[in-house]
């Protein structure tokens, strides 16, 4: 009697495990393979870009969802862990929607900047625990900083990813490309849709007139996104046409 109690008794513990959820935690990322995989031609020029050592500096311009940023620290995620370069900086203009600004935020400057390079920060933690991604900013790996104050240094053996950089202005851009060392690549991103700029012209619209009337620079590839490139979700490119001027 007591041989059967105890089997029904384990028959109970078996079935609750079936139905209980692990909550145990999640096996490390830092080891996690980093494959640039493109699902639009226009992504598949841009990793291209990203990955040919012969361009230094890689514009991309389009509309929301279509993996600007997202592809960008990709591939400066897996220069650092394969050791093609020391560091990445992150940067992007200090101008937000309706006039916000850093001065509003509390921390200091690296917990101030930490709302507005989120989206670059995000990628990273596909790859790393939080923990790592401190250790990481505390020792200078990862270098987080207004793109105002990017004036006097050079960047040697980084990746440097200027984010939203349609709300630069054109002269913010000439001093952040020349910025540039040896072993570094500069990846500028952004939307002219998107613009918060309230006068004067975006550093994007700016830069790609200036490319076109001077027949390009080597070394420096723009790759431009369409509509039909958003990845993120189909009603966005809806969205975005609705909204259309």
């Amino acid at each position: 009697m007591s041989r059967q109690r105890s089997a029904k008794a384990q028959k109970r513990m078996n079935q609750a495990v079936e139905n209980t959820i692990s909550f145990s935690p999640a096996p490390r990322t830092a080891q996690r393979r980093i494959d640039l995989i493109p699902r639009t031609r226009n992504q598949e020029r841009l990793v291209m870009a990203l990955q040919d050592p012969d361009a230094h500096i890689v514009v991309t311009v389009g509309p929301a969802g279509t993996g600007k940023t997202y592809l960008a620290m990709q591939a400066a995620v897996k220069a650092l862990k394969e050791g093609q370069c020391d560091r990445i900086v992150m940067t992007r203009p200090a101008v937000g929607v309706e006039g916000e600004s850093h001065g509003f935020l509390p921390g200091n400057l690296v917990a101030k900047m930490e709302p507005w390079t989120r989206p670059l920060l995000d990628v990273m933690r596909e790859y790393y625990r939080a923990q790592d991604i401190v250790a990481l900013i505390e020792d200078q790996v990862i270098d987080i900083s207004p793109l105002s104050m990017m004036r006097g240094r050079t960047f040697k053996n980084s990746w440097i990813i200027a984010d939203e950089m349609q709300n630069a202005t054109p002269a913010q851009a000439k001093m952040l490309m020349t910025r540039i060392g040896t072993n570094s690549k500069i990846v500028m991103t952004g939307d002219v849709e998107q613009t918060d700029i309230k006068h004067g012209s975006n550093a994007l619209v700016d830069l790609c007139e200036r490319l076109q009337k001077g027949g390009g620079v080597e070394g420096l590839v723009v790759c431009p996104f369409e509509n039909r490139d958003i990845q993120r979700h189909p009603i966005i490119s809806k969205i975005l046409e609705i909204y259309k001027d």
